[in-house]
């Protein structure tokens, strides 16, 4: 088993949904607060279903050819990691008719869709906690949750199981058969709809037996149905065949930030850092990996490198080249700026005088090459040093092949003879300018 063949060609786009578009003011909740409003914990700018709807042609227009969407479902924050109800669509957002026209008009581009799976632990309003802190031992949920003793009470301290601590945040009991029924019929439910994959929040806060029955439950639904775990660590144990195709690549993360952004990493360690990794994924899930800078989870990518625009197109130009989907996270490729949650959680900039343009067409013609250039998308990765502020990343497929240079320095000329699949296609010494970086390819 291996990961869906389609991922090696994909380029994702990440929503936050409240966040990204507001295109029906009616769903507007009565205490929205102007586009532009500072982003806190709490407050709502109005974003749905149809303001996504409303902007494919710029998600296209970046190169993105694949969503992924934070959650969608029932709940009573702006982030919606605390559902209420799985099987509907949060009413600010829209509803199962909007979603179905989304997914439509999403496919009808050939763009795919991937949902967050947040089944770890649900919202404080879930029907079934609900009836539990008014039932108590008598209700028949009881045993859905771990509840440790009653009046059900979440101060000073939850008298219940959470997620990391969270009061609104009770866990469910995913050892209960009825809760693992829940939480397959839901999974099976969204992939009726037309979905073409989850997105496995904290997964590793459920043991592995439910992700395996999760697998199982999926896969016979869809070949080509992409499974990826949230991992911030190493990815490999979710890379043995029978939990998830790829995992969100915060380890390759680290290593390019550290090289561009924070410079405590030198382009030896980046080359070893990236050769050790790709060694641990098992053969055939290398292309699954879902490769980020930013999410909604960290700082954006033009803070983490303090304004400069030619730095942070250092570390795009690296996710781009390396083997994996890279991922976009919305509003990063104009140059949104902001600090981890709330601060990378404001509203798209849409007003496109605003735009940081050399940073979006940087981007957008990185997309396009890797669109152009089979082995950029499809090659084998090999990482390694020119000196200790330029790395050369090399994917090389069949007789082809494609080469990222990367040069943090103040200026360097790279020689053909640095490395023997770069003189293929380098045929004279190559002049790199301060802070800047080249793929070069054949097709």
């Amino acid at each position: 088993m291996t990961a869906p063949d389609w991922l090696a060609d994909a380029v994702f786009y990440q929503i936050f949904p409240e966040r990204f578009a507001n295109g029906d003011h009616s769903l507007d909740p009565p205490d929205v607060q102007p586009w532009d409003a500072e982003p806190t914990r709490d407050n709502f700018l109005g974003g749905d279903l149809q303001g996504i709807i409303d902007h494919l042609d710029h998600i296209q227009a970046v190169g993105a050819n694949a969503l992924y969407l934070t959650p969608i479902f029932e709940a009573r924050t702006n982030h919606r990691y605390d559902t209420s109800d799985y099987f509907t669509i949060d009413h600010r957002l829209g509803d199962l008719a909007t979603f179905r026209r989304l997914l439509a008009a999403c496919h009808d581009r050939g763009i795919r869709v991937v949902l967050d799976a947040v089944l770890n632990h649900c919202g404080d309003g879930h029907w079934a906690f609900t009836d539990v802190v008014a039932n108590e031992a008598q209700s028949a949920y009881v045993n859905w949750f771990s509840v440790e003793g009653f009046p059900v009470t979440p101060h000073p301290e939850p008298n219940y199981r959470t997620c990391s601590g969270c009061h609104y945040l009770p866990k469910w009991n995913a050892y209960n058969p009825e809760v693992r029924d829940h939480h397959f019929r839901l999974a099976r439910y969204w992939i009726e709809q037309g979905i073409d994959g989850w997105r496995l929040d904290v997964p590793y806060y459920i043991n592995r037996n439910f992700w395996r029955q999760f697998r199982d439950v999926v896969k016979p639904l869809g070949e080509d149905l992409y499974i990826v775990a949230e991992e911030w660590r190493d990815p490999a144990e979710w890379l043995q065949g029978d939990l998830a195709d790829g995992t969100m690549n915060y380890t390759l993360r680290d290593l390019v930030l550290g090289f561009t952004a924070d410079q405590t990493v030198d382009a030896a360690a980046f080359s070893a850092g990236v050769n050790s990794l790709r060694e641990r994924i098992p053969s055939g899930y290398h292309h699954g990996m879902l490769n980020l800078l930013g999410s909604h989870d960290t700082e954006r990518v033009l803070t983490r490198h303090h304004g400069r625009t030619d730095a942070a197109l250092l570390a795009f130009t690296m996710m781009f080249a390396a083997e994996g989907a890279p991922m976009l996270y919305y509003g990063d490729e104009v140059g949104m700026t902001g600090e981890n949650d709330p601060g990378c959680r404001a509203g798209m900039v849409w007003d496109e005088t605003a735009w940081n343009r050399h940073l979006l067409t940087g981007i957008q013609d990185l997309a396009a090459k890797r669109a152009a250039l089979p082995a950029l998308r499809r090659g084998t990765l090999r990482a390694s040093a020119i000196d200790p502020d330029t790395v050369l990343l090399m994917r090389t497929l069949d007789d082809a092949a494609a080469a990222a240079i990367v040069h943090r320095g103040q200026g360097t000329t790279v020689q053909p003879a640095a490395d023997a699949d770069l003189a293929r296609l380098l045929g004279q010494p190559l002049h790199l300018d301060p802070c800047s970086a080249i793929i070069l390819g054949t097709h």
